[in-house]
């Protein structure tokens, strides 16, 4: 019983250092939001996209509304983004996605987590032949005539509509479209009263790498560095399922 203890709350506090890595991550992306657009969400897309993100994984409300607030404030430094480029161990691409105010510490935190799981950094550039940026939107299929929909969203940048299951195993509706056709699904979802789940700015892999179990393993090893690491918004990778 003891253990069983052990293991439900090792489970939770994994849970919730997850969630605060979430939430962290995305104040920084509601500073950026607010420091390029304003703090109005009826006028800034990209800070109404971010509280739709947010209001998805369960942030709560002041935590949003005091990031705002805070990104208001002239004083408030901004984040600037920052994209790094590597190999994993076994030739696997990793793409890092970063939001940082210290760009001197968030390059030697990536390359030594490249460094000491047998991966190495490369240059800015150099996997753009492996990742394409797309436009990602997540929503609840409900009742929803999905072939319709699919014929419908053609002149908003449609380029692909699908079914998946999210974590709790229920179906979620994926849409991708370019990264320059962001805006106009977002528009188009909106006025067809199609509430997103989220919406993001994703790199999909356009090759596989396979990997074994233990080549699998190595891999997970750095990708679970770059994710804790507070200066990284995302990390994208071409490991094969």
């Amino acid at each position: 019983m003891g253990r069983a203890f052990e293991f439900r709350k090792e489970r939770k506090f994994k849970r919730w250092a997850k969630m605060a890595v979430q939430f962290t991550r995305l104040g920084k992306e509601i500073v950026m939001a607010v420091k390029s657009g304003g703090g109005n969400p009826d006028t800034n897309s990209w800070l109404r996209t971010v509280m739709q993100n947010a209001k998805a994984v369960n942030m709560p409300k002041d935590r949003v509304e005091a990031a705002i607030k805070r990104a208001s404030n002239k004083d408030e430094s901004n984040y600037e983004e920052i994209v790094y480029e590597g190999y994993a161990p076994h030739g696997v691409a990793i793409l890092v996605e970063t939001a940082t105010d210290n760009t001197n510490r968030t390059v030697a935190n990536v390359r030594s987590y490249f460094t000491k799981t047998g991966g190495s950094l490369g240059k800015t550039g150099s996997l753009d032949f492996i990742f394409s940026r797309k436009s990602v939107f997540r929503f609840e299929p409900g009742d929803l005539e999905l072939e319709e929909l699919e014929f419908e969203l053609i002149d908003a940048g449609l380029e692909d509509l699908y079914i998946e299951e999210n974590a709790e195993g229920k179906d979620t509706g994926v849409i991708h479209t370019s990264f320059e056709d962001f805006g106009k699904m977002q528009k188009a979802l909106e006025e067809k009263g199609i509430t997103t789940i989220s919406a993001k700015l994703e790199r999909v892999p356009q090759s596989t790498t396979a990997a074994t179990e233990e080549q699998t393993a190595d891999v997970l090893k750095l990708l679970d560095k770059m994710e804790d690491d507070d200066d990284v918004q995302a990390v994208y990778h071409n490991m094969a399922d």
